[in-house]
């Protein structure tokens, strides 16, 4: 099979490139869910779209989003079609593996102040020392005032970081299994040295100094940590990878690489036949679980409103507008990398340049946790994404009982939906940095685009 650099003349590969410059710029501003969100309504709203509103009328080709608490959106376009006939949706996850602030988090140890934190997400824990990290996130005062908080992005700001050990003195450390060279309670942030100004001596004056700091630069107190929700981010940009820029590294490619590919996807849908949906969740990295993640009632409680709307909603009609529907669960797969080959099934894997990746199944061991797509769905898939020349492969997460993974797409599937997972192949994912094929990034977007217009 060839890649898909080979089939671009010089007019596609420019498009290939404009893309990924941009999506670049995206992930550069969205490396926390609720940033993933603010920037997908800044290009929603250029693009046309308004938020949701209970006063207003709706009718087929309206632009619309619904915000849930900042932290996950879902947006339409709506259909010639009545909903209960369904709807072609898109759903890709917006929070990546991190490292979170625990709500009382500063100490002071032999003159060194201290972040206590704990992770988010499968992590390997070493990946995370020794390296810049930005906070990223929201302080919400008593009084409702909300401060939003990125520290560590510009050349000028100050980073944090997990200090290593030193390997002078790492014989034991060097003994340890993977899972356990850095343990999780000890992956606290430094952040602090200096000791407050005092004509006395003080108890923990470097934790003043640093209490001073927030108070004075960024407008909140030690307190103010109970509520806020801040996290430890690989600092810097995106980058080109490799020299021909064929690829790029950076922070968080699962999921916002499906996300950003499917949001300009439904941002470039016009007048559909049927509804279509893009939602962006938020929790997936756990199991989906709570308010703004895929588990929660949001999307379906959006799907009533729209219904509402056209003068017809009851439980079964909205039962009806769901297994009716049509997803794309738009998530990441495992690329080959040819250094680790030992861990695919060559025959199955996913490959660098060979287009979107779709997963018939993911889990783990037998199948466990997987939404497994009925192969009728996949024969609809194949049809169009030939018709239309959009590369792709179908592939597998790894080799059996090797390990597994899971995504969103059996969550929507429980509604009784056709659902497949289709993304962008990966390396190192859920490393501070990954990797992924422009030429892949770009197939995504065409296979996204597509299926919104003709999948029925």
């Amino acid at each position: 099979m060839k890649t898909v650099w080979e089939k671009y003349d010089e007019k596609q590969l420019k498009k290939v490139m404009d893309l990924s410059q941009d999506y670049k710029q995206y992930l550069n501003r969205s490396k926390t869910e609720r940033e993933a969100v603010k920037e997908a309504i800044k290009l929603a709203e250029k693009a046309g779209f308004s938020e949701f509103k209970k006063n207003k009328t709706v009718k087929a080709g309206d632009k619309l989003y619904f915000n849930n608490r900042g932290k996950s959106l879902v947006l339409f376009v709506i259909g010639k079609k009545p909903l209960e006939e369904g709807l072609n949706i898109l759903g890709a996850h917006i929070d990546s593996p991190r490292i979170d602030v625990k709500l009382n988090p500063l100490y002071e140890d032999n003159g060194l102040v201290l972040m206590d934190t704990h992770y988010y997400g499968g992590i390997k824990k070493y990946q995370w020392t020794a390296r810049p990290l930005a906070i990223h996130g929201v302080v919400v005062k008593k009084d409702g005032k909300k401060i939003d908080i990125c520290i560590g992005e510009k050349e000028d700001e100050p980073i944090v970081e997990i200090s290593d050990l030193l390997i002078h003195l790492a014989k034991d450390q060097m003994a340890k299994t993977g899972a356990n060279v850095v343990e999780g309670e000890d992956l606290n942030a430094l952040v602090g040295s200096i000791p407050a100004k005092s004509k006395k001596e003080e108890k923990e004056a470097v934790k003043k100094n640093i209490l001073n700091i927030l108070k004075k630069e960024y407008g909140f107190e030690e307190d103010d940590f109970i509520s806020a929700e801040l996290e430890l981010v690989p600092a810097g940009k995106a980058r080109d990878l490799g020299l021909d820029r064929s690829m790029i590294m950076g922070y968080g490619h699962d999921d916002r690489i499906c996300a950003y590919t499917s949001l300009r996807a439904i941002l470039e849908t016009e007048k559909p036949e049927r509804t279509s949906a893009c939602i962006l969740t938020d929790k997936e990295e756990v199991g989906s679980i709570g308010s703004t993640g895929a588990q929660s009632a949001f999307f379906a409680n959006a799907i009533a409103e729209l219904l509402n709307k056209e003068g017809s909603y009851n439980d079964l009609k909205l039962r009806h507008a769901l297994e009716n529907s049509r997803m794309l669960s738009s998530d990441v797969s495992a690329a080959f990398d040819p250094n680790y080959p030992q861990v695919n099934d060559a025959k199955n894997a996913a490959y660098f340049g060979k287009g979107i990746s779709f997963n018939k199944y993911t889990g783990s061991r037998g199948k466990g946790g997987s939404n497994d797509a009925p192969a009728e769905y996949i024969a609809k898939i194949r049809n169009i994404l030939d018709k239309n020349d959009v590369s792709y492969q179908f592939t597998e997460l790894g080799r059996v009982d090797q390990g597994g993974g899971g995504t969103i797409a059996y969550i929507l599937a429980n509604q009784n939906m056709d659902v497949i997972d289709a993304g962008i192949a990966v390396q190192n994912m859920h490393a501070p940095y990954e990797t992924a094929s422009k030429g892949d990034i770009y197939e995504a977007y065409r296979a996204y685009k597509v299926f919104l217009k003709e999948m029925k």
